[in-house]
């Protein structure tokens, strides 16, 4: 196979930009050869998190903000392009995760939807594109998530002991990478996102740098028990959650009667990230020298980053930049990697991940 270049954009459930990423790839050889981090205008977020936290909307509504995703994923690649000195003809494909704006992989209908018109991508950047990655996996039984396990799969190899690459987003996932056995993969809860909301609530800010509002709190241990008794916590995977349940509705719904100063409550949700991602990390510990890698926003939260050295204390704790991938990009970079595989029709999920009943290639193809 030979070297080709290719685009990952990815705007995850914080919704705090749209993350883009060039990479290389040639066989399992991958690296990045620009980024960029390109704005959500805030009236067009305040719009996708009315939808995303279950208020009412119109089919008008969904229409019109799937054509104006389009053009700002679009936009993202194109200055992207400006920036690193590419030139579209020179880039195989895109792959666009597009908005997630619901997620219900269970029950009679599962179904996810992600939304960013492809067809505007596609024409407006001149890039054949690939999109709607997680409903092939879905038809097949899966959860349509998570979908990075795989791609981790690809960048990191244990010899003797575990590796757990931790994504803290919005949504906090792990990909477990163990000697001579399977990949695993899920949800394991909030990531970023409760906190995100909270400090915004209280401070005006869109999220607590460096854990600095937490800091000023305590852990208030009867809250933390009761968000700790969300039944998702103890389900079994597969599994994957998202906005639809972990919100602001839900943490009022458990902050109410309490007397708890808003610091407080700041300093309880980061324990309890930590707390949720180091109980299903500890899990899988296998051999003398396991190592968490961390990427995704919440790396940036160094109270988060101390809680977690802390609760894993026979674990080595390291940002994945300190291992040669960029935390910031690695989902980005995922999604090109996605694209390369199904323009190659290789296989990009895990069963074991997700629960499909086989391998596919996921992702529908857009020509420019």
């Amino acid at each position: 196979m030979t070297q080709e270049l290719y685009i990952g954009v990815m705007s995850g459930t914080s919704m705090d930009g749209v993350d883009t990423a060039l990479v290389s790839i040639n066989g399992d050889q991958i690296q990045l050869l620009a980024h960029d981090d390109y704005p959500i205008p805030d009236s067009l977020k305040q719009r996708l998190l009315n939808v995303c936290t279950g208020q009412q909307t119109t089919l008008v509504e969904i229409g019109e903000l799937d054509h104006l995703l389009g053009h700002l994923f679009a936009d993202a690649v194109n200055t992207l392009l400006t920036q690193s000195g590419y030139r579209a003809d020179q880039i195989r494909a895109i792959g666009n995760h597009g908005q997630t704006v619901y997620h219900q992989p269970l029950g009679d209908a599962p179904f996810t939807l992600q939304i960013g018109d492809a067809n505007i991508v596609a024409a407006k950047t001149g890039i054949d594109t690939v999109a709607d990655f997680r409903r092939k996996d879905m038809a097949l039984g899966g959860q349509g998530a998570p979908l990075v396990p795989a791609f981790h799969k690809t960048l990191f190899q244990s010899s003797d002991s575990s590796v757990v690459v931790l994504n803290i987003g919005g949504i906090a996932n792990i990909s477990v990478i163990r000697p001579n056995q399977n990949v695993l993969g899920f949800d394991t809860g909030p990531g970023n996102m409760l906190m995100d909301a909270w400090c915004e609530r209280h401070t005006g800010q869109k999220f607590d740098r460096n854990g600095d509002f937490a800091r000023q709190g305590k852990v208030n241990q009867e809250l933390l028990n009761d968000l700790l008794s969300e039944p998702y916590l103890a389900q079994p995977a597969p599994k994957s959650t998202g906005r639809e349940l972990f919100n602001l509705a839900w943490l009022d719904n458990r902050i109410t009667n309490r007397a708890l100063s808003a610091q407080d409550v700041q300093r309880t949700l980061c324990e309890f990230t930590a707390v949720t991602i180091a109980s299903e990390v500890g899990r899988f510990k296998t051999g003398p020298s396991p190592l968490l890698l961390v990427c995704g926003g919440g790396t940036r939260n160094l109270l988060l980053m101390a809680r977690l050295s802390a609760l894993l204390g026979d674990w080595q704790v390291a940002p994945t930049s300190d291992y040669g991938v960029d935390s910031d990009y690695m989902e980005a970079m995922a999604f090109a990697w996605l694209a390369q595989r199904r323009i190659h029709g290789l296989p990009s999920n895990l069963p074991e991940v997700t629960g499909a009943s086989r391998p596919a290639s996921l992702g529908v193809l857009y020509f420019a």
